[in-house]
Order: structure tokens, then sequence, then C-alpha cells
């Protein structure tokens, strides 16, 4: 019998095309990856990878067992959630992958909206902020699509469309967040480059793909960021930014419910700009309540 956890940690290997980015997106260590891997090995008899240059690729053999992995751990997840349903008397479970700013924003209406209309559902709620991370069973997920290089889409490049629907649901870009009485607070726009002087009050301990698109810009216009303090969040980041401490910069929909004490500014840099995209699996297509929930995150992020 083969072990579907090594069957997860095999496709993740071959959609990232590394061992070492396997290991990131699964919270593993490489050795234990590489361990998975020769134990799938031992177990179906079969050569899945072989040396490339300095890394691996994956044999012909081992992108087919890849690609029925999927569909085997789609039908396992949907089989464990079903059990698990008809255990507790629910008449079903939605779980739902989202980044911090979207469940902050768009989460609390899209719940009451479910909960209302489907009144025994259950919903899982997820937080997914780590750059290259994905949730390996979500129903559905909102995450960012990250910046890949050339003409590639960077939603198809991240392999996250592996088993799901994918859709982009809202291209947004970016504010940077000032004191009341900065004189950078009465300007209708500013860009990231009048920002070079500024001290900063870094927002994103996970150091996302949010984070990178900023820093990335920085660079391109010769300089980094003067970070005095690291917040954990954008909600303590304002409270620094109100002292005085700094200023901060983030994706427009992370100012949902801005505080007193501070003013939000547009960026005009039209490269600071960050892609938000969803993703149903395709099991789900015929399931009332995750194509609701999805209706529901097309309308939250069209209006704002």
């Amino acid at each position: 019998m083969v072990d579907p956890q090594r069957l997860r940690v095999f496709r993740s290997v071959v959609q990232t095309g590394s061992i070492n980015r396997a290991a990131e997106r699964l919270g593993y260590t490489p050795s234990a990856v590489s361990q998975h891997v020769a134990a799938l090995q031992r177990e179906t008899g079969l050569v899945l990878v072989e040396r490339h240059g300095r890394g691996i690729r994956p044999t012909a053999a081992g992108v087919a067992v890849a690609e029925h992995a999927t569909r085997v751990l789609d039908q396992l997840a949907d089989f464990e959630s079903l059990a698990d349903d008809l255990r507790t008397g629910r008449s079903g479970t939605l779980r739902i992958g989202c980044f911090m700013s979207a469940n902050r924003a768009w989460m609390p209406g899209v719940v009451a909206n479910l909960t209302d209309e489907f009144p025994s559902l259950r919903i899982e709620l997820s937080l997914v902020e780590l750059r290259g991370q994905r949730s390996t069973d979500a129903d559905l997920e909102l995450y960012i699509a990250e910046a890949v290089r050339g003409d590639r889409d960077p939603a198809a490049a991240d392999g996250a469309a592996d088993g799901y629907d994918l859709e982009p649901l809202r291209t947004e870009g970016y504010v940077t967040v000032v004191p009341d009485g900065h004189p950078l607070a009465a300007r209708t726009s500013v860009a990231i480059a009048d920002l070079a002087g500024e001290p900063w009050v870094d927002n994103d301990h996970a150091r996302g793909p949010c984070r990178e698109i900023v820093l990335t810009a920085c660079t391109a216009r010769g300089f980094s960021p003067r970070f005095r303090i690291a917040a954990p969040d954008y909600a303590t980041a304002f409270d620094y930014v109100a002292q005085g401490i700094g200023v901060t910069v983030l994706p427009r929909l992370g100012v949902h419910l801005l505080p007193s004490g501070v003013t939000a500014v547009s960026l005009a840099d039209d490269d600071v700009r960050r892609r938000i995209m969803l993703r149903v699996k395709r099991s789900m297509r015929t399931n009332p309540a995750a194509q609701r929930a999805a209706e529901l995150l097309r309308a939250a992020a069209g209006a704002g």
C-alpha cells in the first residue's frame, strides 16, 4: 500500500521542481523530503526522479505518478470529509484558505452569508501567509500570485492550478500609511521613491510575496527601506505609525478599518501591485456551498 503522505510530498517535488522548494512549501527539511521520495520509489518499484545538473527532475514515470497522485489525494480528502461529516451528523464542511488582509476585509461578510444560507454548514478557515505556501486540502483558497520572470503566467508557474479551477480575482495597488500631519499626508499619491529617506515600519513577519513586491520596487529605484521596527501584522504597524516611528507600505486591501491618527496615501508606481487569485477544487464544482462561496468572494473583490 502506497503511503498517501509520500504521494503528497512527491507531488510537491514535481510541482516545484526542487527538493528544497518542496521542503519550504511543506514545512519539512530537504532531508525528510528526500527520504519520502526514496521510500515512494521503493514502494512502487519505479524510478521517479533522476539527476539533472545539480538538481533532479522527474522521469516519465514520475510525471505520470504525480498526475495520478492529484486525483487520488483529492478523492481521499473528499472521502475523509464525508466520513467526518457522517460521524458528526453535519451536512458538510467547507475548507477555505486565505491570507490575513482578505480574512479581515472579506471573510466576515462571506462567512455570515454562507452560514445564513447553509445553516448546517461547517466552515474551516486557515491562514496561508508564507511565500510559496499553499494549503494541500482547501476546497477554496485565496492567495497572492508570485511574480516570475519572462512571459509565463505567475498563476500557472507556481503550480497552484493542479487539481483546481483557477481565476484572478483582483489586481490592486499599494498605499503608504503615514501619521496625520506628516508632509506626505496631504498628497493624493506618492511615488515609492519619495519614501527613500523615511524610516519604515515592517508589517509582514512572514516575508511573503506582498513584501517582496515592495522590496523589489525599492531595489529597482536604488534604495533599501530603513526599517526601524518589525510589526507582526498590519494593525500593529498602524499603531507604530501613529506614534511617529515611521511609515509603512502595504496593499490597499490591508487598510480596511484604518484607525484614527494615520492617513493612507496611494502609491502611483505601476509596478507596485499584487494579483489576488482564487482557486476552487475541481471536485467541488457541483457543491452548492463552494460555488456560493466563490460567488461571494468575487463580489467582495469587485466591491473593493
